[in-house]
């Protein structure tokens, strides 16, 4: 049994968590999810985790979130909407088991390209949050959106693929309408990446 770390922030609405807890819950992912820990007491996560049994810990200031998780142990640490930066010596010490979510189409190679269900080169994103990875969909009008599920490492936005998802970008799509299919196809790429890490 894999065992798991998340580490949120209140960025986000922790509904990749929940999907994952859903996802163990009924068997579909073999893991435990030992601790979810927040750079933030008023994130949703921690309800999300307190609601389901989970051990959560809110990080103090100036607090080192390294120190932390080791503590831990785990196998796997997933990153969701966490907002700090991951140290070199962090990304060290849990090489290819940091799980991070990006909201672009990461290549293979830093060189490569990830070509759309269509045919048409997909949009890497490199640099940009949620908001902005959005916008850069419509403003470039894009014929997909696409999110990544990917081991952090030293390069930027980039590292091994673990999962990727596309949505079709719609004529009348706005920001709300877009984000919201592509968070829904997020949830499942989280699931679908510790499913074939764990199971």
């Amino acid at each position: 049994m894999k065992k798991l770390v998340f580490l949120i922030s209140n960025a986000g609405s922790g509904t990749n968590l929940q999907s994952v807890i859903d996802a163990i819950e009924d068997n579909r992912i073999h893991a435990t999810i030992l601790a979810v820990i927040s750079d933030a007491s008023d994130a949703r996560g921690v309800i999300r985790a307190k609601d389901h049994g989970i051990e959560t810990y809110v990080l103090k200031q100036g607090e080192n979130v390294e120190k932390i998780v080791s503590e831990y142990a785990p196998d796997y640490i997933c990153l969701t909407g966490w907002k700090q930066i991951i140290t070199d010596s962090f990304l060290k010490t849990f090489e290819n088991k940091i799980l991070n979510l990006h909201p672009g189409l990461i290549p293979d190679t830093m060189d490569g390209e990830v070509k759309n269900p269509d045919g048409t080169t997909a949009l890497w994103n490199k640099g940009m949050f949620m908001d902005k990875a959005i916008t850069n969909f419509l403003v470039n009008k894009a014929t997909y959106a696409g999110s990544s599920i990917h081991f952090l490492s030293q390069e930027f936005d980039f590292g091994t693929v673990l999962a990727r998802g596309f949505v079709s970008v719609e004529p009348d799509d706005k920001m709300e309408s877009l984000y919201a299919r592509l968070k829904e196809k997020e949830n499942q790429l989280y699931v679908e990446a510790l499913q074939k890490l764990c199971n």
